[in-house]
């Protein structure tokens, strides 16, 4: 696992604030036959895989990946040694060399449990994470990231809203309070300096999304419910819902004439920014 690893899952929880916020986010998101279940206490939290066909037993590697999935996540993520309180899956069934290794990179034995669990504690799950938009950067065009940071103080509100948007996006972090704390103004100063510029947030949001949309439909294989996981959309039938709104279209039409066309056709990301 690597921050230079674009993948979506990965990003979007390096992209989160903290441990806690990822798992938020891995678990609104998952899908196919498993669910992330989350537990918090004063404690620490708890994250437990639950498979949806109980009757079939999934693999002791599949359940072990995903553990340490997570533990390496909060590691990368914190720079930090992150050691959980508890790891185990059912019948782990391990060697007496296999449970040493285990043992000696979790931090913990591996424990025989009723469901794939790994228990963190509180104050791991709260360390700020250092990796913000990392991969973010070096999916979109170089210049991007510079540009951002040559918005001087007397920018528009409205640039100034697309930049904090854009780091905000992906963590799915985009209620007004999380985009005013990120600016360091009030709700009502934003909206009112907005107004004078002529917009809004939610259309300052829906200008950029499409913006985006379009650059991933156009310059990767994204599919759709991994677009709609990067842009903070509740799912995949709101991605397909808003993007037709925008455009008249669906993601797949705009795609397929991409991929038909001479291939002359370009956006770039730099029209995110005036």
């Amino acid at each position: 696992m690597s921050t230079d690893w674009f993948n979506p899952e990965l990003f979007v929880a390096l992209c989160s604030e903290d441990m806690n916020g990822a798992l938020a986010r891995l678990a609104k998101y998952k899908s196919g036959p498993v669910a992330l279940k989350l537990e918090h206490t004063a404690r620490g939290t708890t994250a437990a895989l639950e498979f949806l066909d109980r009757g079939l037993t999934p693999p002791r590697v599949l359940m072990a990946f995903k553990l340490v999935f997570f533990v390496q996540l909060a590691r990368l993520a914190t720079r930090s040694p992150v050691h959980p309180l508890r790891v185990g899956w059912p019948a782990p069934d391990l060697s007496a060399r296999d449970a040493d290794a285990y043992a000696t990179w979790f931090g913990v034995p591996v424990e025989d449990l009723a469901v794939p669990t790994v228990v963190f504690a509180a104050e791991d799950t709260q360390r700020p994470f250092l990796t913000a938009n990392h991969g973010m950067w070096k999916f979109f065009e170089p210049a991007l990231r510079q540009r951002l940071a040559d918005l001087e103080k007397n920018a528009s509100t409205v640039e100034r809203l697309r930049s904090a948007l854009l780091e905000a996006l992906p963590a799915g972090e985009v209620s007004m309070p999380a985009v005013c704390k990120k600016l360091g103004v009030s709700t009502r100063t934003l909206q009112r300096r907005l107004q004078e510029e002529g917009s809004s947030v939610q259309q300052t949001l829906d200008t950029l999304r499409n913006s985006l949309a379009h650059h991933y439909l156009r310059h990767s294989s994204l599919s759709g419910t991994e677009i709609s996981f990067l842009l903070g959309f509740e799912g995949p039938n709101s991605f397909v819902r808003a993007f037709q709104t925008w455009t008249g279209s669906t993601p797949q039409a705009v795609r397929l004439a991409h991929s038909k066309g001479s291939g002359k056709a370009s956006l770039h990301i730099a029209r995110l920014l005036p």
